[in-house]
């Protein structure tokens, strides 16, 4: 079997540096679609993988899930790509696309389990997936997104991760105007969901206990901004909202934010935190019918329509743009907070 020559960074054991990798990717089948990589966003994914924090990791791994490139080759069955187009590639790379919610269009939730981008099962050269932190890659046309013309493809990059995370939720509980959403944490996550949630209509309010963080978070489309630390503050919001996305990726109380739910608010979590969270109260569920939920990413529709939504709107990611070589000090910045808001890795510098 040809396969395509490839280079990236990787990390090889949980506390090893990333460094440059040579591998190959599969050879390109009649309804595959190669794409030469020009963005990559880094993704606290990513740092949570390389250092296996959620367990799990098969070394050597590649990280990278938020992925813009050129298309370089399309199959002879491909009828959505053609040489030369901008193309997006997401979290995940392939599903079983039978089940019931391969069916409906939410291949993230695939009954079977869904091929992510890195550190899944490949089942055409065996071992593990590798991701976007490389100069090409290969996908089934299927699960490769049209990028839209006059959106900055650097900026744009994060919308595969960091944007369809929040907007899925955003969606499902039918955010618009007359909509009441807050958001905990302005990090990667939830800076887009506060652009996002700004941009469909919401009254949106964004808790934080960074007090240097407001001024961007009003610039982000945000109402106002509440430090979470302030239990008089808090208390004034209390019953207002009709949801609540939490971003954030530490292990935190939940009941603070369970208190300012309306009846049958919904507080969702979408920040995965290398520790479990506290038990929250039942009594504050059960006393307003509130609910407790989850989301992960989103499906390939919904994320197409969430990059044309963008488009539209002129929403894209606030990003430091860098080299490859800079990815290991990026990880130790990523934990210290000190990136507004994501970094986007510029592919040209891996030469």
């Amino acid at each position: 079997m040809t396969r395509l020559p490839a280079l990236g960074f990787a990390a090889q054991t949980a506390t090893a540096p990333l460094d440059r990798f040579e591998f190959e990717r599969r050879e390109p089948g009649p309804g595959d679609v190669v794409i030469e990589i020009l963005y990559c966003g880094v993704c606290h994914s990513d740092l949570h993988t390389a250092r296996s924090e959620w367990s799990g990791t098969v070394y050597p791994v590649v990280p990278g899930h938020e992925i813009v490139g050129r298309v370089r080759q399309a199959g002879a069955a491909v009828s959505r790509f053609q040489v030369g187009d901008l193309a997006g590639v997401g979290c995940m790379v392939d599903s079983c696309r039978q089940c019931e919610s391969c069916r409906e269009g939410l291949e993230q939730y695939c009954e079977p389990g869904a091929m992510f981008t890195y550190n899944s099962p490949d089942p055409v050269l065996g071992g593990m997936t590798f991701g976007g932190y490389s100069n090409v890659i290969v996908v089934a046309e299927e699960f490769v997104l049209q990028f839209p013309k006059g959106l900055d493809p650097a900026a744009g990059a994060p919308l595969l991760c960091a944007g369809i995370t929040t907007w899925s939720p955003l969606r499902e509980w039918e955010v618009g105007r007359g909509t009441h959403v807050g958001v905990v944490g302005l990090g990667g996550l939830g800076h887009m969901g506060v652009k996002l949630a700004h941009a469909l209509g919401a009254e949106v309010v964004l808790f934080t206990t960074s007090p240097d963080k407001a001024d961007d978070a009003r610039r982000f489309g945000a109402d106002a901004v509440v430090l979470s630390n302030d239990r008089g503050t808090m208390k004034q919001h209390a019953r207002r909202f009709d949801l609540i996305l939490d971003t954030v990726a530490a292990s935190h109380n939940l009941d603070s934010y369970l208190d300012l739910l309306r009846r049958d608010g919904t507080l969702c979590l979408v920040g995965l935190p290398e520790k479990a969270h506290p038990a929250p109260s039942a009594g504050k569920l059960i006393s307003r019918r509130r609910r407790l939920a989850g989301s992960l990413i989103g499906g390939i529709r919904e994320t197409q329509d969430m990059l044309d939504f963008c488009a539209r709107e002129k929403v894209v990611s606030d990003i430091e743009l860098i080299p490859i070589q800079s990815i290991n000090e990026a990880y130790d910045r990523m934990l210290r907070s000190d990136v507004r808001y994501r970094f986007v890795l510029d592919m040209a510098s891996l030469g």
